[in-house]
């Protein structure tokens, strides 16, 4: 027995005045024997509320087979979750961003309070992967994530559909393109059964930005949800854990900032979402590494956008797995020099050494292309100007038009900017502006995939730009920015503007400018008082905690 395991956290248990405490564990099932064992926390997000997660029951008791096996006492545990695309476009969509820091506080308390040596932790939908990651690194035990996996793509006449399909549906309906009947279609087969939504959405992204970073295990990133080598997953991640706990490796060993950078240059090769820089940035600060915005401007400058994945290209995750999955595209990377191959993972070995044993991806695949890629540099691009001094963030992939200058349309709420929209209020050239819907002025920062769905439905999607202190989906496409900060709710720039105003989004010079002098800035924020918001209960503690997004909107 390892010195590290010999020394473990539970072995306060074995203290003969401990007694009582030992009484309570047994009625779980632990014997004499489990007791010089080391405890491992199982964080399940099981829950019935989507189907990115109502799977993960299974994955969790398989997960406690391969710790058991291993010599572990396994104990499963849940957390919550919420759907954000059940939530989308409704005010419900309020909870998403701060889901993730219950999910955080939560897995960090169980595991706090039960004395555990170790943790496994289960995500599927969007904001658990970034919470199970921010619990593991405040709680810096030896630890494994698992992805609970992507969704398989639903078909209609014969061609692949997903979620974003659903949205952009709308459009296409109110645009008089599709017929009822053809919505109510694509409506019944776009999610057909378990696992999180199937293009390179924020799910995928994170899912991969995690595996590039080491913090989970060859291949679980890009393996679907509903086949047999997930569940693999789940049994090597118990044998995993358990033998970071031989070792001694914490997450702190891992989570260096070499390896974010290798978790950034993932996320630009494969066109992820926007919002893995929010994540990127919070996980950063609970294991203590300096990570900005400018790391992001520095790296995707370097690393060209090489998938061709939805939203913006045609394929998926499952397609992605089929040639070879996210181990093919890093040792595509690698090979090419844009990964540190020297950082420790969670196998126990180097990225190199894990790379080494990985196939190169499939031979005449036509899904990642180094030689033609969708975009030189990557898609995700830090912009700043006079309305975003702390900055802002697009996503431009596979956008023809790179700037827009246009009278701005100002909104307080999606809700008013979505039916400008359906109602044909919007016109060619012009940027819609949908603020206090920040972190603090959301409260929690929405996403905004049903009004740029609609907008892309309705063919606006290069013909408007649209911008926001709120955030964006990872299917989100088009000429949009978000992440604006300061936001509206603290009086940020963005606040200020009025209908009519010139805007200009440029992605090549990464400015994002508002046609107002300084003066008359000055006279509009004389005039300018924050709106009151009048909440009660978490989101009233959310707003008074979270920072800017510019930091990754953490509350700690």
């Amino acid at each position: 027995m390892s010195k590290n395991i010999s020394k473990s956290r539970s072995s306060v248990f074995n203290d003969i005045n401990r007694a009582p405490n030992r009484a309570m564990i047994r009625a779980t099932g632990i014997n004499d024997e489990d007791f010089n064992k080391p405890f491992v926390g199982i964080a399940s997000t099981w829950s019935e509320v989507t189907p990115c997660n109502m799977h993960i029951d299974k994955l969790a008791l398989k997960t406690k087979e391969g710790t058991l096996e291993n010599g572990g006492a396994p104990f499963i545990f849940n957390t919550i979750t919420v759907s954000d695309g059940i939530s989308m476009g409704t005010e419900g969509m309020r909870y998403s961003l701060p889901s993730r820091e219950v999910i955080a506080d939560s897995i960090e308390t169980v595991i706090g309070a039960q004395s555990y040596d170790g943790v496994v932790a289960i995500g599927g939908c969007d904001k658990n992967m970034p919470g199970c990651m921010i619990a593991i690194g405040r709680l810096n035990l030896p630890s494994v994530f698992v992805y609970g996996g992507t969704i398989r793509p639903g078909k209609v006449d014969g061609k692949d559909i997903d979620i974003v399909s659903a949205f952009e549906g709308v459009g296409k309906y109110n645009n008089g393109d599709i017929d009822r009947d053809e919505l109510h279609k694509i409506e019944c087969q776009a999610c057909p059964g378990a696992g999180s939504c199937g293009g390179m959405y924020t799910a995928n992204t994170m899912a991969s930005a995690i595996e590039a970073m080491g913090m989970s295990l060859p291949g679980s990133s890009s393996n679907p949800a509903e086949t047999p080598d997930k569940l693999k997953d789940c049994e090597e991640a118990g044998k995993a854990v358990m033998n970071l706990l031989e070792k001694g490796i914490t997450p702190k060993d891992i989570m260096t900032k070499q390896a974010f950078e290798n978790a950034i240059t993932v996320v630009m090769a494969l066109g992820g979402s926007t919002n893995a820089v929010l994540h990127l940035l919070a996980m950063a600060h609970s294991v203590d590494v300096d990570l900005d915005l400018d790391d992001f401007e520095r790296i995707g400058e370097r690393v060209p956008h090489i998938a061709d994945l939805k939203p913006s290209g045609r394929y998926v995750m499952e397609h992605l797995s089929e040639i070879g999955g996210v181990p093919g595209v890093m040792k595509l990377l690698l090979e090419k020099g844009l990964l540190h191959g020297e950082c420790m993972t969670v196998t126990g070995k180097t990225l190199e050494q894990n790379l080494a044993e990985v196939e190169p991806l499939r031979e005449g695949q036509e899904i990642i292309s180094f030689e033609n890629p969708k975009r030189k540099t990557g898609p995700l691009v830090i912009l700043k100007g006079n309305l975003a001094p702390e900055g802002a963030l697009a996503k431009m992939s596979g956008l023809k038009i790179k700037e827009i200058t246009g009278p701005a349309r100002v909104f307080d709420t999606e809700i008013d900017a979505t039916k400008a929209v359906l109602n044909n209020e919007i016109n060619s050239g012009d940027v819609i502006v949908i603020r206090y819907v920040g972190p603090k002025g959301g409260p929690g920062m929405a996403e905004m995939l049903s009004i740029t769905a609609i907008v892309v439905g309705k063919g606006l999607g290069e013909k408007v730009g649209l911008i926001t202190d709120g955030r964006f989906s990872g299917g989100t496409h088009g000429l949009v920015v978000g992440h604006i900060a300061p936001e509206a709710q603290v009086g940020g720039p963005i606040a200020l503007i009025k209908e009519g105003d010139m805007i200009t989004i440029n992605s090549e010079t990464q400015e994002l400018q508002v046609d107002i002098s300084p003066e008359e800035f000055e006279v509009r924020a004389k005039e300018w008082t924050a709106p009151q918001q009048n909440l009660k209960g978490y989101l009233s503690k959310y707003a008074r905690l979270v920072s800017s997004a510019s930091k990754g909107a953490i509350t700690d």
